[in-house]
């Protein structure tokens, strides 16, 4: 089985699925630890990434 990652947002942690914390603090599941310490970083830019969709399609 391949393991699941997810970031914490309340701790700042990167957790196993199986010691996993509140759904409600979490970013995930990622491929790999790496993937889950960047989650802050990669929803940054997916924001970032729907807000200039979000303003493109309101100037048209």
């Amino acid at each position: 089985m391949t393991t699941q990652w997810f970031y914490d947002v309340r701790t700042g942690e990167v957790q196993e699925l199986e010691r996993k914390g509140p759904n409600r603090d979490l970013l995930g599941p990622y491929a790999s630890r790496e993937e889950a310490q960047r989650a802050l970083d990669t929803a940054r830019a997916r924001t970032e990434e729907d807000d200039r969709r979000d303003a493109e399609e309101d100037d048209w």
